[in-house]
């Protein structure tokens, strides 16, 4: 049997970044299209563009401490918190984001790949 597990860590990192830095880089190329997606209470707390500028941020740190493979366990779990959040706070959004499903068990399965024994 071939162990693959360094080349299945390569393209779940890959793939969780690139989903982070293609919402972060599309959310601020236009960030009127993302407004929706960011929850009521934080529109209470942080005008919607300043919060989508600074979760932009964010994702691009993520996805680039992703696309590194330096302490892989500590962001898949990051990125898992992160897409279950982006769940839990757009339920209503649930036909657009149920694909976020896919994307969260694929940060839980990265987090068991990179998890030192």
């Amino acid at each position: 049997m071939v162990n693959n597990t360094g080349k299945s860590n390569f393209f779940l990192r890959f793939g969780i970044g690139l989903v982070f830095l293609y919402a972060a880089i599309a959310a601020l190329l236009d960030p009127t299209s993302w407004i929706g997606f960011i929850p009521r209470f934080a529109q209470k707390i942080i005008p919607a563009l300043t919060f989508i500028t600074l979760f932009s941020v964010y994702q691009i740190a993520l996805a680039f401490w992703l696309f590194s493979g330096k302490k892989t366990f500590y962001a898949s779990i990051l990125s898992a918190v992160t897409i279950f959040v982006i769940i839990i706070s757009n339920l209503g959004l649930f036909d657009i984001v149920f694909r976020d499903v896919a994307i969260f068990f694929s940060c839980i399965a990265l987090a068991f790949m990179s998890k030192k024994k």
